[in-house]
């Protein structure tokens, strides 16, 4: 059996191979990961939680794992170490999340792969390895055009009083915040980056607005042209996005691209069933 996740901080999607010619897979879901915050026991005792892993852990013969934070050799270790402890029959193979989004999204083929989620991110796919540019540098330095930045821009025109009056009662209604739990969150709690992304929601359930509509707007334009814009190439290649911001928000993405003369690709917004299938596919003709 071959068991093929995609892992981001909130949600881990998984597919289970069943039988060796695809006839048969099952698909469950448990709670995220981010190498950055877990330890390896973590990993072992929070995804030992769901009942399909007890299951068949011990009949997996191939784990193949892409998750949010494996993005060093260390973050690796310790990852394929944590699913050691589950999956004690079976080879283990743990790459980043966004090699996981250009299996997904390219294939063979190459191209640029853009994770737009809790975090953003971007990279190369040459058909055959994944190149890295300087991105990638987390919600404090980076994460354009992320849920976790979204949410951080909403809580700043909160607190700064340069949020519509209709649409700060509707926050103050849905979230309750105040400037002191908001600084807790942020500053003294674990996991600041699910806590900033939990209030990107509030910008679906408020489409139409000029000042929502204008945020989505900035969001992508920044991600764009600090991301994809600089790269020598980017009009040579299609830009294949990933991720629940950019799924949600796709005609505001698409416009952005166009725009700018970005071939925009794919838009998934959960990549596990086409990166099963690649892998799956690999590992039939292997």
């Amino acid at each position: 059996m071959i068991l093929v996740a995609d892992s981001g901080s909130t949600k881990t999607d998984w597919i289970l191979q069943i039988q060796p010619d695809g006839a048969e897979n099952l698909q469950f879901s448990t709670p995220g990961i981010n190498a950055f915050y877990i330890t390896d026991k973590d990993i072992a005792r929070l995804f030992l939680m769901d009942d399909t892993i007890r299951r068949y852990a011990d009949k997996v013969s191939e784990v193949y794992f892409f998750g949010e934070g494996c993005s060093n050799p260390d973050k690796r270790e310790m990852v394929s170490n944590g699913l050691t402890l589950i999956f004690k029959n079976a080879f283990i193979s743990v790459e980043n999340d966004t090699v996981g989004s250009a299996y997904a999204t390219c294939g063979d083929d190459q191209g640029y792969t853009s994770v737009l989620g809790t975090g953003s991110n971007i990279a190369f796919f040459d058909g055959q390895q994944v190149h890295y540019s300087h991105n990638g540098l987390g919600f404090v330095l980076g994460d354009e055009g992320s849920g976790t930045w979204y949410g951080k821009k909403l809580l700043t025109s909160y607190l700064y009083g340069k949020m519509p009056s209709h649409l700060r009662k509707r926050f103050q209604a849905q979230y309750g915040v105040t400037k002191n739990n908001i600084i807790q969150n942020v500053y003294q709690r674990p996991l600041p980056h699910l806590y900033l992304a939990s209030f990107a929601p509030f910008l679906s359930t408020n489409r139409g607005s000029r000042f929502i509509e204008e945020l989505l707007a900035e969001g992508f334009e920044t991600f764009i042209s600090s991301h994809v814009l600089p790269l020598p190439d980017y009009q040579q290649h299609p830009c294949h996005f990933v991720g629940s911001i950019a799924w949600y928000f796709r005609d505001v993405l698409q416009n952005t691209c166009q725009r700018h003369g970005v071939q925009a690709g794919k838009i998934l917004s959960h990549p596990i069933k086409e990166l099963s299938q690649y892998i799956f596919h690999k590992a039939l003709h292997s």
